[in-house]
């Protein structure tokens, strides 16, 4: 199925090219690409769907009617966000500024005390952005690739959520960041498959899981500060 859309930048017809089952890449011959959600059932994050739905549905298990109520303003709140952020990426705003506005919508969405965005420098990770830590660290914190559950999320490319995250073997102590006063962890890498771009990193003071649906939504903020990297770096090398 080939996705009709308009590139943000020049205006031709994008071409799209089917990634995973949730994820469809828009390429534009002017060299702009960006990420989109063509789904085969109706998931969290999709932002082809605009309208939030108040419908119940039958939980077979116990044979009950549950609204979805909460779950659907849940999902539509993410959806603005998303589309809030894809703006954001296309723009002309410098990628700092891009990626404390992505920290601060992150945290308020998922509710979570901190949202923090590393960026790779060499083989190491550099505090690019941050809601939640003080600002002063950005530019400070460095983490090399292995090192913690941060740098093995970067070395592996492979994302990792914890509940208790202080009492993982791979986790690596900073005091000036106080980490040990939050349990749960989210670390998602910025990843292309082939290169490492960065880590996103997510905290919470509470016992929490982070849901499948909450992880889907971070794999496509993922996506977006992976073409805002690109874009800015293609336009900077033209200079």
């Amino acid at each position: 199925m080939q996705l009709a859309a308009r590139c943000r930048k020049c205006g031709r017809i994008m071409r799209s090219e089917r990634i995973d089952p949730y994820r469809v890449k828009m390429t534009c011959s002017c060299g702009f690409s960006d990420f989109r959600t063509l789904t085969e059932r109706v998931k969290t994050v999709n932002p082809f769907f605009h309208k939030a739905s108040f419908t119940p549905f039958l939980e077979s298990e116990r044979g009950k009617m549950i609204l979805t109520m909460q779950r659907a303003n849940r999902e539509h709140l993410e959806i603005i966000s998303l589309e809030e952020i894809s703006m954001l990426v296309s723009s002309d705003f410098e990628l700092a500024d891009v990626l404390q506005t992505v920290a601060k919508k992150m945290a308020e969405q998922l509710k979570v005390s901190v949202c923090s965005i590393y960026l790779t420098d060499g083989d190491e990770l550099v505090l690019a952005a941050t809601h939640g830590f003080e600002p002063s660290f950005i530019g400070k914190i460095r983490i090399r690739f292995g090192e913690g559950i941060t740098g093995t999320v970067a070395r592996d490319k492979q994302h990792i959520s914890l509940s208790r995250a202080s009492q993982d073997p791979r986790y690596k102590h900073f005091p000036e960041l106080q980490e040990e006063k939050y349990n749960s962890m989210l670390s998602f890498p910025i990843t292309d498959k082939k290169d490492v771009y960065g880590v996103i990193n997510l905290n919470s003071t509470s016992l929490k899981t982070f849901s499948e649906d909450e992880t889907y939504f971070v794999s496509i903020i993922a996506n977006l500060i992976l073409t805002a990297i690109k874009l800015r770096t293609r336009i900077s090398a033209r200079k």
